[in-house]
């Protein structure tokens, strides 16, 4: 839990004071959907990031009349 909640605290709740907690709400969720989800490795995906996941899903196959 410690590796969510420190960049949590590090990088939204001491950026700034909130006026409103639905202010804070949604700085928090959108951190989370932004950066924290796609940064993540997840086992689902072989333990790689979302964004390195699609990358790797969407480089072409090498050319097959390269082949013999």
């Amino acid at each position: 839990m410690e590796s969510f909640f420190s960049p949590l605290q590090k990088n939204v709740l001491d950026r700034r004071s909130w006026a409103t907690r639905e202010q804070l709400r949604i700085a928090i969720v959108t951190w989370i959907e932004r950066t924290y989800h796609r940064r993540r490795r997840q086992a689902r995906l072989g333990m790689v990031t979302p964004i390195e996941f699609e990358t790797i899903m969407n480089t072409p196959p090498p050319s097959q009349s390269d082949s013999p």
